[in-house]
């Protein structure tokens, strides 16, 4: 009767339509309601279903726009259902059910998808929410990569091709995540009986595979996905009679081994095996302290071998594939091991036998051995991310061992947190995010401010709700120290960064036109300045469309990360140190500037093509500065982000063209020369500070060694505006960069010098 009596509210009123995503959930919660009153209720369970059909009403627009095959198999589905309501029939019910939904989840995706391709962010937006997310875990946590994505493309901070890998990299994610699950419990309903819930995850799981579909065809090709269709068709089959499940499974299982449908980024995969070879280490650790003469002796212990063993089983799956392309012997060999601590682990826990400590580390040993030899060296250095994850696992096993009122156990994997920390992160805290590290270091032990340790409340056996305030306030040190290890910069120091690099080359754009139009002053060659203000005008939209270049081709290559920007860094550091030695050494004036007045007087000389001619010499004696220009501030673009390297190479745009009027329209007498040489003073300067954050960077993904000087800080701020850290690696490469730009100049002079004594003693 309620539900009745608000259909009939929702139908009397004229409100607005609800969101998609609260309409979906109405839809979905309205067909349980229909499956749950089918036989005892029926006026309740009608008034459900018309319900259900309200709520798709509102769906149905943009799913007929972006997806008329969907819109037509979620309204064939309702229809289902509603026969198989009128006849009482409960599992052909929850078979419709289950389609009408995952349908919808297909519907939403396109949707979704189609939007943020047309450019309609909104409608993307809105239909987001219509999904659904992973089974939460302590080793896979649902995420917002799909969300933070659009509100990146929003704001302008990505593009709409990055924006659509994210989305399509989590929504897929989520559901091969939901098939397996509706795998697994189908196979449970089946072990226990369940004909209803048998023949809902299998029409789950076909429902699910749908929206992977694209993608597994795309890998395997057309022939092996109908034939994975015809097996997950087949399996419902054989749900609805309740008759081979078990080998309708295994062959669904066989079909999509080794599939992914969104591949991890090389920053995830190295995350994932960084996870799974701590974890390994960690197994025979537990299970030794769990087991004597054996029996075992601490129950605890065994469930955390477990958990781990978990933890290593997960990533190993996210990976295998890739481990099978490497080397399938090895690959399955590792399988092989897997299955077997497995089947120890399950034996202890279950009291059916006991294996030996030193046979489950033998194991062990020998799996690490093998994974070590499939893991891609590169893989090994992005670690601390999964350092941060065991910890996170191990405080969990702490709140655990608390909640029993085992604190012995709880101190047990506070050690082995801390020790994860000390071995890993905290060399990179202590040299890049100092200003965590005693915080940290409080929570953990004996406290910091108002709050005790970690350490101090196990030894006092504090309740779980002290236990639980510290660890919140550990967890988010740690997130801040984690986030702070990825590099950040101060928004200011890079737009006066990107405003230097403008300036400079902008002046010595400045400085080779005015060199190069000096002469055409007289009224009778004055209409050859033309066709060189042309070719300078083509020589800056040109830099422009560089920069966009160069911008979108590098966010083809987003996924990187960190990578990406050490590389785009060292090119801009080489290129950087090219011309500074250059200029020091007058090769700018006496090289490049003699050889622009030689063409220009070719052209002159000539008696055709001198149009084209002096447009070509504006356009070449300004493009060269505007590409030095666009990738310069691509560097500090991956470090900042567009919009603030913008503002600064605006106002730098600025000033240029006030010396640019100066000098050409009102005919001032500027000291271009004095003006170059500070602005190259602080190009060296810039030069200095991306070493430094080229450095860091490298250090963070682990290309060059990190060796913190622990007697030496310096404060947060230094090191977001000039990239300087207490590393000694870091540390010296921003002295050799300093040494060779000041070198260079003290070299510079030392042979001008020279060459003038010489000059002198020849005359």
């Amino acid at each position: 009767m309620v539900l009745v009596a608000a259909a009939t509210r929702a139908s009397s009123t004229h409100a607005a339509p609800p969101a998609p995503g609260e309409a979906a959930q109405t839809l979905r919660a309205s067909l349980v309601q229909v499956q749950i009153a089918l036989r005892n209720n029926p006026r309740a369970a009608q008034a459900a279903l018309t319900q259900a059909r309200e709520a798709y009403a509102a769906l149905a627009d943009p799913l007929r726009h972006y997806a008329p095959e969907v819109d037509e198999t979620v309204r064939t589905a309702l229809t289902d259902a509603e026969a198989a309501f009128r006849r009482g029939e409960a599992t052909a019910f929850a078979v419709a059910r289950a389609r009408a939904w995952t349908s919808l989840l297909h519907g939403s995706y396109l949707v979704v998808t189609g939007a943020v391709g047309a450019g309609d962010i909104a409608t993307a937006y809105n239909w987001l929410p219509v999904r659904e997310f992973r089974r939460a875990t302590r080793f896979a946590r649902p995420n917002a990569d799909a969300t933070l994505a659009l509100d990146a493309l929003a704001r302008g901070a990505t593009e709409p091709r990055a924006a659509l890998q994210a989305i399509h990299a989590d929504l897929l994610d989520t559901y091969q995540a939901r098939l397996n699950a509706a795998l697994a419990d189908l196979a449970t309903a089946d072990a226990r009986r369940f004909p209803a819930r048998r023949a809902e995850s299998a029409a789950l799981a076909k429902g699910y595979f749908a929206i992977l579909a694209g993608a597994f065809e795309e890998q395997r090709g057309a022939a092996q996905r109908a034939q994975a269709d015809e097996l997950l068709e087949a399996l419902l089959a054989s749900a609805l009679t309740g008759d081979g499940v078990p080998a309708a499974m295994a062959q669904v299982t066989d079909s999509l081994r080794g599939f992914r449908a969104a591949p991890l980024s090389e920053a995830e995969q190295a995350r994932r095996a960084g996870q799974m070879m701590r974890y390994l280490r960690l197994v025979p650790i537990e299970y030794g302290r769990g087991v004597r003469d054996g029996r075992v002796t601490i129950d605890l212990e065994i469930r955390e071998a477990a958990t781990f063993y978990e933890g290593a089983q997960a990533a190993f799956d996210d990976l295998r594939n890739i481990f099978e392309a490497r080397d399938s012997n090895k690959a399955a060999q590792a399988a092989a091991i897997f299955d077997l601590l497995k089947r120890d682990i399950t034996d202890a826990g279950e009291q059916r036998g006991v294996a030996a400590p030193e046979d489950v580390r033998a194991r062990s040993d020998r799996l690490i051995a093998l994974l070590a030899e499939l893991i891609p060296a590169e893989w090994s250095t992005q670690n601390s991310a999964a350092d941060f994850d065991v910890i996170a696992t191990a405080l969990d096993q702490m709140e655990q061992a608390v909640a029993r009122g085992e604190y012995g156990l709880a101190e047990s994997a506070r050690v082995e947190a801390y020790a994860v920390l000390e071995s890993g992160p905290e060399a990179k805290i202590t040299a890049f995010a100092p200003q965590f590290k005693n915080t940290i270091e409080g929570y953990f032990w004996f406290g910091h401010g108002d709050h005790k340790g970690l350490a101090a409340l196990i030894q006092q056996k504090a309740p779980l709700s002290e236990v639980r305030m510290t660890r919140r306030l550990l967890d988010a040190e740690l997130a801040l120290a984690q986030e702070a290890l990825k590099g950040s910069d101060s928004p200011v120091a890079i737009a006066t960064n990107s405003g230097i690099i403008v300036l400079r080359e902008g002046l010595e754009a400045v400085l080779i036109l005015a060199a190069l139009v000096a002469s055409f002053r007289t009224a009778a060659n004055r209409h050859l300045r033309r066709p060189m203000w042309i070719g300078a005008l083509l020589a800056l939209i040109a830099s422009l469309l560089t920069w966009l270049a160069l911008r979108g081709t590098l966010s083809l290559f987003a996924s990187l990360g960190e990578k990406l920007e050490a590389i785009v860094s060292l090119v801009a550091i080489g290129v950087l140190l090219l011309i500074t030695n250059w200029f020091f050494h007058d090769v700018y004036w006496k090289g490049w500037m003699a050889n622009f007045h030689k063409q220009k007087q070719h052209i002159i000389k000539g008696a055709t093509g001198q149009f084209a001619g002096l447009l070509l010499l504006g356009f070449a004696s300004v493009y060269r500065e505007g590409f030095e220009t666009a990738l310069f501030l691509q560097a500090l673009t991956l470090e900042g982000g567009a919009a603030v390297v913008l503002v600064g190479a605006a106002a730098g745009m600025v000033l240029v063209v006030a010396i640019g009027l100066a000098i050409f329209a009102l005919q001032a007498r500027l000291p271009i020369m004095k003006m170059l040489i500070v602005t190259g003073m602080l190009i060296g300067f810039v030069l200095v500070v991306m070493v430094g954050n080229t450095a860091h960077t490298m250090q963070v993904v682990g290309w060059i060694p990190l060796t913190p000087i622990r007697w030496l800080t310096f404060p947060h701020w230094f090191g977001l505006w000039f990239g300087t850290y207490p590393t000694a690696e870091g540390l010296a490469l921003q002295f050799a960069a300093a040494a060779f730009v000041i070198g260079s100049y003290f070299l510079a002079q030392h042979l001008h010098k020279r060459r003038l004594r010489l000059t002198t003693h020849s005359a």
